[in-house]
């Protein structure tokens, strides 16, 4: 999946969604884009190297997801407790949606009830 088509993915799971740049200020993150929900991050990734995007993910999925999937690995930058990384690049599409859409509901779950 693109970068364009991601994008457009992520911000179709819910009218709640904002996506932002936080990380400008820092030269390694300026080109970081993040996808939030109930103000918590719920996707990243670089849109200067498409190459991993992070999300979040029950641990006790995570070892079985790197087994089954070639294309997961480490997150950017986030506890691997709790978070993959997904290369875009070699994922099907049916398994980037789907891991996308539960990092999304596994935020979303946990903070709407502290709105």
């Amino acid at each position: 999946m693109n970068i364009e088509d991601y994008r457009e993915y992520c911000l179709s799971l819910g009218d709640d969604i904002e996506e932002k740049l936080p990380f400008t200020k820092f030269k390694s993150g300026e080109g970081v884009l993040v996808f939030y929900v109930c103000g918590h991050m719920f996707s990243f990734f670089d849109c200067n190297d498409f190459h991993v995007i992070s999300l979040k993910c029950q641990p006790d999925r995570i070892d079985e997801l790197k087994a089954k999937y070639d294309c997961i690995g480490k997150p950017y930058n986030e506890s691997p407790k709790h978070w993959i990384g997904i290369d875009p690049n070699t994922a099907q599409d049916d398994i980037l949606k789907e891991l996308t859409q539960n990092s999304y509901e596994i935020v979303k779950a946990k903070y709407k009830k502290h709105e």
